[in-house]
C-alpha cells in the first residue's frame, strides 16, 4: 500500500483516541492492505479520516475510508448504495454513502467486511473505466 501524507498522517488522525479505537483502526487498515495491497492510502487530517482508493482522488477513486469516533470506528463507502450488502452491515441514510460501525478490533474479522470492501473496489474500478480484471481485485 502506498501512503500519501500530504494531507496528514494516520497517527495524527488517531491521536487522542482510546487504545481500543486505535486498535480497531489499525486492524481495518491491515484488512484493507491485505485485500488490496496496491491501494492508495490518504490520511486527511482536515476530514478526520483515512481514505483508500484505486488512485489518489477522494471522491472518484476512494473505495473505503476509516473514520474514528469516540466509541467506534466507521468503515465507510462513499458509493455504499451501489454495493451489495448480503449481511446487512451497512448503515446510513444519505444519497450514496454508507458505513459500518466497529466497536472493537475483534469486529474487523467479520466475513461481511471483506465482501463489502471487495464489492466497493470492484464498483470503483468499473466506475473509473477499468475494463480488465473485473472479477477480483488484485
Amino acid at each position: 500500500m502506498k501512503t500519501e501524507n500530504a494531507l496528514g498522517t494516520f497517527d495524527a488522525i488517531l491521536q487522542g483516541h482510546t487504545p481500543a479505537i486505535r486498535e480497531t483502526a489499525v486492524a481495518l487498515r491491515r484488512l484493507v492492505a491485505r485485500i488490496y495491497p496496491t491501494s492508495i492510502e490518504t490520511p486527511r487530517n482536515g476530514d478526520g479520516c483515512i481514505t483508500y482508493g484505486i488512485g489518489p482522488r477522494k471522491m472518484i477513486h476512494t473505495f473505503a475510508y476509516i473514520m474514528p469516533f469516540g466509541d467506534h470506528v466507521n468503515l465507510g463507502f462513499f458509493q455504499g448504495t451501489k454495493i451489495s450488502d448480503p449481511n446487512g452491515l451497512l448503515e446510513g441514510t444519505g444519497k450514496a454513502a454508507r458505513h459500518v460501525k466497529l466497536r472493537s478490533a475483534g469486529d474487523v474479522s467479520s466475513t461481511g467486511l471483506k465482501a463489502l470492501i471487495e464489492a466497493s473496489i470492484l464498483e470503483r474500478r468499473i466506475s473509473c473505466g477499468e475494463t480488465s480484471k473485473f472479477m477480483k481485485p488484485p
